[in-house]
């Protein structure tokens, strides 16, 4: 593994101020540095993007994919509703782990269907900032052969 992509949805440019009491008041550059220096300790690059529009997700995840590199990817509400996201993810075999800041199970409903979900390596959820080393620490396992293999 070379590169780490970590590529954040719609609104997450708005952390630290949309929120807190869901999301916390941590910002998107904030979890980015903390991620920056755990990718760097590992010895892999990092790739840190935001957009709120759908198809620039769809192309980092096809780049991303295409490359061989993992994905680490919190959609925002396009997890909900994208299925050219997921698509994507299908399509160029990117190893994607979805994370998630808050627990989507405790919320509204709408938010307990995920189109990611079924062609992710696994879904990261509820553990705030946290969610995203957790998921380096996932993909870095799945690169090293301990993580468990499942259907796509």
């Amino acid at each position: 593994m070379k590169t780490v992509h970590c590529l954040n949805g719609p609104n997450l440019n708005l952390l630290g101020a949309r929120e807190p009491d869901i999301y916390g008041s941590e910002t998107l550059a904030s979890i980015e540095a903390r991620l920056r220096a755990l990718c760097a300790e590992k010895g892999v690059a990092l790739r840190f993007a935001q957009s709120n529009h759908e198809g620039d997700l769809v192309s980092w995840v096809q780049e991303a994919g295409l490359a061989g590199e993992p994905v680490i990817l919190n959609a925002g509400a396009l997890t909900h509703t994208s299925i050219a996201l997921a698509d994507a993810v299908k399509g160029s075999k990117a190893k994607v782990i979805e994370v998630h800041l808050s627990n989507v199970h405790a919320r509204e409903s709408f938010r307990h269907t995920s189109h990611i979900a079924p062609v992710a390596l696994g879904v990261i959820a509820g553990f705030g900032p946290r969610s995203y080393s957790l998921a380096l620490d996932a993909l870095i396992g799945a690169e090293a052969g301990d993580a468990p293999r499942t259907e796509r």
